[in-house]
């Protein structure tokens, strides 16, 4: 395990510069943002930042830095929670003296000087707190906006701790950061609290959703499906998980069209549907995974994919 050469790192560098994937969720907001305050916190003379594209419904968990090329030089910049370096927010990663990747998905783009993948962590934020668990005797401290952000990470990633990937360890992790004084209801309140034009969309997808005799849905959402009920094709992230209490469905996937691509987001109970997302330029988990493909004739393939995926599954 590489913990020892990333607390050496912290230590080493001035500037820390901290990134994650486009599109973030909490986890991706709870683990760059977590990790900034704990160095922060720890050592305050060193320079940290975390930037990236914003997402307005994840504001209030943290706003990201606005710094200038220069500041990369001579830094250490760390990616938390991307498993691809074409998914990087802010292409200047590249730009800093040393790269650190820490992610707890599948290692399918190796990159960085210094690797920390755990695919057995239920998020990257799970990890972030088992880093400061090693590094607390390195003099690395925690505090209480660290605690909340880690947290929030870990509630996203794990659907409220519903989602298999949940562990005794993540249980454990999660009883003491509670401890922390933080604002546990405005918490889950931020992270699922929907607007109506959102709860709207989400009723016309189960009015009009059809169920394979695999145990496939998908469903395909256009432009003008989507300016129709004012949703932004950012803010459809939350509807995928819509259809996951339904009886009988193995799989299902989402296709949100935007202005040069047709965004797919694939979740599954038991199908694998990371490798299908490989094959179209995606990755992620074996039950949740994100892809994208440029016509709807593409659509259809993956669909085909994916039916073929539930048809051999057994479960």
């Amino acid at each position: 395990m590489c913990i020892p050469s990333i607390i050496q790192a912290i230590k080493t560098y001035e500037t820390i510069i901290i990134h994650r994937h486009v599109r973030p969720d909490p986890d991706a907001y709870g683990s760059q943002a977590g990790l900034k305050e704990m160095i922060a916190e720890s050592f305050p003379d060193k320079n940290v930042y975390i930037v990236g594209e914003e997402d307005p419904s994840l504001d209030f968990l943290a706003k990201m830095d606005e710094i200038a090329d220069h500041t990369y030089q001579n830094a250490l910049v760390i990616v938390c929670d991307t498993a691809n370096a074409a998914r990087i927010s802010d292409e200047r990663y590249s730009l800093g003296d040393k790269l650190i990747k820490i992610d707890h998905h599948p290692n399918v783009d190796v990159y960085g000087d210094l690797m920390w993948v755990d695919t057995t962590a239920s998020s990257t934020s799970e990890m972030i707190y088992d880093f400061y668990q090693s590094a607390k005797n390195e003099g690395f401290t925690f505090n209480n906006d660290a605690a909340r952000l880690i947290y929030a990470g870990i509630v996203g990633d794990t659907g409220r701790f519903l989602f298999p990937s949940t562990t005794k360890k993540t249980l454990q992790h999660a009883a003491e950061l509670v401890t922390y004084d933080f604002d546990r209801p405005s918490l889950h309140d931020g992270i699922y609290n929907i607007k109506d034009n959102i709860a709207r969309l989400r009723g016309y997808i189960l009015q009009h959703f059809k169920l394979s005799e695999s145990g496939l849905s998908s469903v395909k959402l256009t432009k003008a499906t989507l300016n129709e009920y004012g949703v932004s094709p950012m803010d459809s992230g939350q509807l995928v998980g819509v259809l996951g209490d339904i009886e009988k469905i193995k799989a299902w996937v989402f296709f949100i069209e935007e202005d040069d691509l047709i965004r797919v987001r694939l979740r599954s109970k038991g199908p694998v549907v990371n490798e299908i997302a490989t094959k179209y330029d995606g990755g992620g988990h074996p039950m949740a995974a994100g892809a994208s493909v440029s016509t709807w004739e593409e659509t259809e393939k993956v669909i085909k994919d994916l039916e073929q995926s539930c048809k051999e599954y057994e479960g």
